[in-house]
């Protein structure tokens, strides 16, 4: 009899968080959700993924932003969704049907040491809601910064727009940039490169892998069960028999 080795390797993967760890983890994030009001999450991105301060400000070729047959037949498809006139009372409203349905944007802050902050907010919230928590959680607030998206690269000048008029529904990506000229450098004349988030801010980091994992695990009794069952060896069905049963033909008389 063998086992599925994947399923095994799972639930080992499971197990491996404790109880303790759980409770731990969950403790944590609820103590950064009752100081800065909202549920912060803290992971780590490879410079692979383009979440590096190089990576981020590189600008794209020239063809990237040609107009191409693709983006002719979006706006035609649009075109055609408005070719009935429609009032401004109309529009308004289908405008505001529109807010009515998307009430939160997740955003996430990527700093230059790949460092990820993702905090959640109302689409009614205005980008400052978004600077005055990282003034919160940053290691250094006394020091200038700007915000900007890529590409291509925009500063976020206009903090009082909400999330929906910036388009950040359901969701947006924003770089954490020092404005270098007000920055002092360091002792060995380098310009300043973190830690950009507090320590405490930092302990938050990979905590809800933990949740997630301890969440997902099966209780004791479910591991039982699954063990259980894999440890029966599948039975093999009894074929019929081949031998036909003899029928007394009807012209027979006895």
């Amino acid at each position: 009899m063998t086992l599925d080795s994947s399923s095994t390797w799972k639930r080992r993967r499971f197990i491996a968080v404790s109880p303790m760890e759980s409770e731990l983890a969950k403790a944590k994030l609820a103590g950064a959700r009752e100081k800065y009001g909202r549920d912060i999450l803290v992971f780590e991105t490879s410079p692979a993924s383009g979440s590096s301060a190089n990576a981020s400000e590189m600008e794209e070729p020239d063809d990237f932003f040609e107009f191409t047959a693709e983006d002719y037949y979006r706006i035609l498809a649009t075109k055609k969704e408005d070719k009935y006139l429609k009032t401004k009372k109309l529009r308004d409203a289908e405008e505001a049907a529109r807010r009515s349905k998307i009430t939160k944007s997740t955003i996430r802050v990527r700093f230059p040491d790949n460092h990820t902050l993702q905090a959640p907010f109302h689409s009614s919230e205005t980008i400052q809601s978004l600077v005055d928590l990282l003034n919160k959680v940053v290691a250094h607030p006394e020091l200038p910064f700007y915000l900007y998206t890529t590409p291509p690269k925009k500063q976020l000048k206009d903090t009082s727009q909400d999330f929906y008029s910036a388009g950040f529904i359901p969701g947006a990506i924003v770089y954490f940039a020092h404005d270098a000229p007000k920055v002092p450098l360091g002792d060995d004349g380098a310009p300043f490169n973190g830690p950009f988030l507090q320590e405490e801010v930092m302990s938050l980091k990979g905590l809800e892998l933990i949740v997630q994992q301890a969440e997902a695990a099966p209780g004791p009794t479910q591991e039982l069960e699954t063990t259980s069952t894999s440890a029966v060896p599948e039975q093999t069905q009894q074929k019929p028999s081949d031998k036909k049963k003899m029928v007394k033909p009807k012209w027979l008389k006895m």
